[in-house]
Formats: C-alpha cells, structure tokens, sequence
C-alpha cells in the first residue's frame, strides 16, 4: 500500500486506500477499438495528498462521495500532466465503508 502523494505516472500493480471526496457526472468515450464506454472521474483523499481516479463502467455507480475505498493492482497514468489512476483491466476496487 502506497501514500497517494507517492504515485507515479505510467506504474502498474499500484494499491492505494482513501476517502472520495468528489465525484463528477458520467460521460462517454470512443474508446480506440470503437466500442462507446462511459467514464467518470472522482478525486480521491488520504492523508498525504489527492489523485484523480477514473471510474469504468459499473464502477460509476458502485462508488460515491464519502465512500472509502481501496484500488488494488491499479494502473496510474497521465492526463493534463495530472497522474490519474484506475483499476484498469487487471485492479479491483473495493468499497471499505463511509
């Protein structure tokens, strides 16, 4: 288990535990491969720092404000020179309680 202010754009196998402290509207993507997806982008918290984790498909509604939560084998990449994670093909995120 990683701090948040130590997660590095482009690592995989990440684990991190915070609170989700905002959530923005869902939206949908074209993904490469042409299939429509939607995606979500909330701000999670620790005590360290913030990181902007990208939520797919029933992730969406699984994850509200409030909500603790732990990412495991997460993938952290880029966006706006912003590290952003997600629990990509291989992660999971899993609902810790409020």
């Amino acid at each position: 288990m990683v701090k948040i202010s130590e997660v590095r754009a482009g690592t995989g196998n990440v684990s991190v535990e915070g609170e989700v402290v905002a959530k923005e509207e869902p939206r949908d993507v074209v993904s490469k491969y042409g299939k429509r997806l939607r995606v979500c982008s909330a701000t999670l918290q620790d005590d360290s720092g913030t990181i902007t984790l990208s939520l797919w498909g029933d992730d969406i509604d699984k994850v509200n404000v409030g909500d603790k939560v732990n990412i495991e084998n997460g993938w952290v990449s880029e966006f706006k020179q912003q590290p952003q994670i997600s629990a990509g093909k291989y992660g999971k995120i899993t609902i810790l309680g409020k």
